[in-house]
């Protein structure tokens, strides 16, 4: 009698022990899956602020053909002459920041910093820099002062080109056209539209 009992104990005591031990694993298994499944959520998150940002990079015009707007008068005498060279101080796109610029074009005129809504749509885009007084629509003879609305003829990223802007700031200084080597995988950029004069120092 006592061996029976025995063995019934013995035999429920393994089968408990067996029901823990896949209960366990079944939680293990499901919080696996759990975090892989957070992982690739995340990882799908990232991957897709990385398409993103390289898109909006695609969209960037660096390079012009030189070509500047009708009404635009050079320079009479730039701080930074025709062919010099000058270490730009400004971050408008990655690897701008540190080049080393060559001077190809001075111009005096008014440039604006605008907010405006692309043409395709998407997101607005605030604190653009630059566009000049001679890349707005059917401009006025007087400068723009903030808060004014223009349409912008000036195409340097993608949806610019016939986007109603407001101007956010206004100033009236030299702006130059420059060529420079992309300190971030070294892009040869040419005829680049704008840098301003308080952008650029000498070297």
């Amino acid at each position: 009698m006592k061996t029976k009992r025995t063995v019934l104990f013995l035999l429920t005591l393994t089968l408990g022990v067996l029901l823990v031990a896949c209960s366990n694993g079944d939680n293990e298994n499901e919080h696996g899956k759990m975090n892989q499944s957070d992982n690739s959520e995340q990882e799908k998150n990232s991957s897709s602020a990385n398409d993103e940002a390289m898109e909006e990079m695609d969209h960037m015009n660096h390079s012009s053909s030189g070509e500047v707007p009708k009404g635009l008068k050079m320079a009479v005498n730039p701080k930074f002459k025709f062919g010099s060279k000058a270490l730009i101080n400004t971050d408008h796109m990655e690897g701008m920041n540190g080049a080393e610029a060559t001077i190809v074009g001075a111009f005096d005129t008014t440039v604006y910093i605008i907010s405006y809504t692309p043409t395709f749509g998407g997101e607005k885009v605030t604190n653009h820099k630059w566009i000049i007084h001679e890349e707005i629509k059917d401009a006025s003879e007087k400068p723009y002062k903030p808060g004014d609305e223009a349409t912008v003829e000036a195409d340097h990223i993608k949806g610019m080109k016939g986007a109603k802007a407001t101007i956010d700031s206004a100033q009236q200084t030299t702006v130059f056209m420059v060529d420079y080597t992309s300190t971030t995988g070294g892009e040869q950029v040419k005829n680049h539209k704008w840098v301003t004069e308080s952008e650029l120092s000498a070297k």
